[in-house]
């Protein structure tokens, strides 16, 4: 039985590889309508809207908590704003999250030894204070649960310090990161393999988590009265890439936002949790250092919001296809409306949403009549890992865990998504799918003079493409300049408008946009990567 299963796969993909080899060799001569995708390009060069788009979401409804009233709110005024252009189908898709939670106020001030408004701001699904409160900071040193009897007694109606002191870079180097030649040419290269983590490693982590929790429960028993922190110790890659060139961040009065609470049924029970920059918390470790007093002022408050109804959701729209053999299957293009909290949510991911509204707004308004569906969805739950985007592949496309896929499944010709700030679009990342190539070198042609010409090999992740390639939907991330994505405003306090890009906006929607209009106007669907050999021989013509 088992060796039979095994020919029956291997079958499967050598047929499957038969047919991505057909499909390259027919992208090689792709069919571009010329004349479309001028008035694409004049009408998303010359007549954009992006930028109010942007403005809308992030000036108006602010930063968009998943389960907050913001992404409501922003959530209603993109589906009104989609009919206006005459999109079909607009509606929403709800799904269960937990509890939401909004910020309703929130002031810290220190008082001793001197007076100073601190930069800080509550941590995700944090309880609030009772009202304004003025207590003693202390800095204990607890380690592991040995040092716990240290201070047992001695931190009631404290504000606690959890992080030692962190050394601060000057702000120097690569602040701004643009693509050299040196770095298009690395993105175009396979990456390399990380080293393996090991099961020590997960041991490892799987301790400390469980020591962090008993010591939040240990100062919640001890009557503390807040958390305080600094930020997380290393650099991060946000976005999902492995690239060299994408990992700084800086400090200098930017805080980068995380949660601070459970959104089940335990919601609310823990303590406020509050994240400072660091140079304002290192000064109070410095002064606890020297033996003085740390006394401050804070006031949080919150609001949970129950889940009576689904909170998570997912905004759909549609342009619809043409061609009567075609236009039931679908181009997905997607973006994530949510947010962290910290500043307005406006590159993370306000661009994200605004330039694929503006692709549909520039295809209705150019009069495109794809032969394919072009559908755009906006996802909710994306920071809290990829809620949105995984409700959908489940309810409309298949289980990656069983590899029991639906019908809707072999509709999807392809899904392309945005989430890595406000610079422009430099190319695309093929994940690992080198049949690829060919239909998007094709693509791509026209748009050089725009800056787009990588056609990366390698796979990331990390963001909503993920679910759908993980079913074997040709899924893809686009390649764009980082600028200050990585060193200032992602998850920070500094994602704000202001920080948007408008040209760079413009050419984001308008790649996009062309984008969707050849992928719907192929006569054949993309190619596809080799199914897994665990998906079930029945449903193998899905793929």
């Amino acid at each position: 039985m088992q060796s039979t299963s095994l020919l029956r796969h291997a079958a499967i993909a050598a047929v499957l590889a038969v047919a991505s080899i057909a499909q390259s060799v027919e992208a090689q001569t792709e069919r571009v309508d010329e004349a479309m995708l001028a008035r694409i390009r004049d009408e998303g060069m010359s007549r954009s809207q992006v930028m109010d788009h942007v403005s809308w979401l992030a000036d108006v409804y602010g930063p968009r908590l998943t389960g907050s009233t913001n992404i409501e709110q922003a959530g209603s005024w993109a589906m009104k704003a989609m009919r206006s252009w005459g999109l079909a189908n607009v509606h929403e898709e709800r799904w269960a999250f937990g509890k939401g939670w909004s910020l309703q106020r929130f002031s810290a001030t220190l008082l001793e030894p001197q007076v100073q408004p601190l930069i800080a701001l509550p941590k995700a699904w944090s309880p609030g204070t009772s009202g304004s409160v003025t207590a003693e900071v202390v800095r204990p040193t607890i380690e592991n649960e040995a040092d716990l009897a240290t201070y047992r007694g001695k931190l009631r109606s404290k504000i606690v310090l959890t992080q030692p002191k962190r050394a601060v870079r000057m702000l120097d180097g690569r602040i701004v990161l643009r693509m050299t030649d040196k770095e298009i040419a690395e993105a175009m290269t396979e990456p390399t393999a990380p080293a393996p983590r090991g099961p020590a490693a997960a041991v490892t982590a799987r301790a400390m988590l469980n020591f962090q929790r008993q010591l939040n429960d240990f100062y919640k028993s001890e009557g503390v009265i807040a958390l305080l922190d600094r930020g997380a110790d290393a650099d991060s890659s946000a976005g999902g890439s492995d690239l060299s060139w994408v990992t700084q961040r800086t400090d200098g009065g930017t805080i980068f936002m995380g949660a601070g609470g459970t959104r089940d049924s335990t919601a609310g029970t823990g303590l406020p949790s509050v994240t400072l920059a660091v140079e304002h918390y290192n000064r109070m470790v410095r002064v606890l250092d020297k033996k003085l007093p740390v006394k401050m002022q804070l006031d949080v408050a919150v609001q949970f919001i129950d889940e009576t109804t689904p909170r998570g959701f997912n905004v759909i729209a549609e342009i619809l296809g043409t061609d009567p053999k075609l236009k039931d299957e679908y181009v997905l293009i997607g973006s994530h409306l949510d947010s962290w909290h910290g500043g307005t949510g406006a590159t993370d991911n306000a661009t994200g949403s605004g330039a694929m509204m503006e692709a549909m707004r520039i295809l209705t308004a150019v009069g495109a009549k794809p032969r394919r569906t072009i559908r755009i969805a906006l996802w909710g739950g994306e920071e809290e890992g990829l809620l949105g985007s995984s409700a959908y592949v489940r309810e409309h496309l298949g289980d990656a865990t069983t590899m029991a896929l639906k019908p809707e499944h072999a509709k999807l010709v392809a899904y392309y998504n945005i989430d890595n700030g406000t610079g422009k679009i430099r190319g695309i990342w093929m994940q690992g799918n080198t049949a690829i190539e060919p239909v998007f070198k094709a693509f791509t042609a026209p748009m050089s003079d725009l800056g787009v010409t990588v056609l990366g090999p390698r796979s990331v992740a990390s963001t909503d493409h993920s679910p759908f390639d993980a079913l074997g939907i040709p899924a893809f991330q686009f390649v764009q300049e980082r600028y200050e994505y990585n060193s200032r405003t992602h998850h920070s306090n500094m994602d704000v408008v202001d920080r948007v890009q408008s040209d760079d906006m413009k050419q984001m929607a308008t790649v996009v946009a062309t984008m969707a209009y050849l992928t719907a106007m192929r006569d054949q669907p993309l190619p596809r990567k080799p199914a897994p050999l665990s998906m079930p021989i029945e449903i193998a013509h899905f793929c």
